[in-house]
């Protein structure tokens, strides 16, 4: 092998890639080490027929296959620096970005990504982006107050209400 030639494929090698690439190669990695494709699905986090689209890859044209799949779909606006600075500003809080109480909406969070990083994106992209950083849960209002005294609500019940309650008028027929 000359050297240019190595210096060539070292190159391709040192080649920063996708997550979704590095999830492949993982995935191709253990397919040759014979896992069944269920047992890589769902280390790798992906669905089972990815792996099998893979495998015929991998059967095809080896691991090199499966690095050289073209990336689908639009590229990212934002690189892993600046969504780290965006949760970052996230866990800093909404009062230290100038809004009036500790909620987070998607509108604000909108606005702070515009604000740092320049880019407005629509709120379902938003919705996607909080679930890429970890903020998976959206929060829901208790149903009912927590300073709720239940034996004053059971009192109330028994005498008020069926005082106030309309009661069947007597008609004379």
């Amino acid at each position: 092998m000359s050297s240019g030639l190595f210096l060539e494929n070292m190159g391709m090698v040192q080649k920063r890639l996708s997550e979704a690439a590095k999830k492949r190669l993982r995935a191709g990695r253990m397919l040759l080490k014979g896992k069944g494709c269920t047992e890589v699905a769902l280390a790798v986090g992906v669905a089972r027929q990815t792996v099998y689209t893979w495998k015929a890859l991998l059967d095809e044209g080896g691991i090199d296959a499966l690095r050289a799949v073209p990336e689908r779909g639009r590229p990212a606006q934002l690189d892993q620096a600046q969504l780290a600075s965006v949760r970052a500003a996230l866990l800093q809080g909404p009062t230290e970005h100038g809004f009036g109480s500790e909620l987070w909406t998607i509108k604000r969070v909108g606005v702070v990504i515009e604000r740092m990083q320049g880019v407005r994106f629509s709120q379902g992209h938003v919705w996607r982006i909080l679930g890429s950083l970890g903020f998976f849960s959206p929060q829901k209002p208790e149903k009912r107050a927590i300073e709720r005294d239940e034996g004053a609500v059971r009192s109330w019940k028994r005498s008020t209400w069926p005082a106030l309650k309309k009661k069947p008028s007597e008609r004379a027929d």
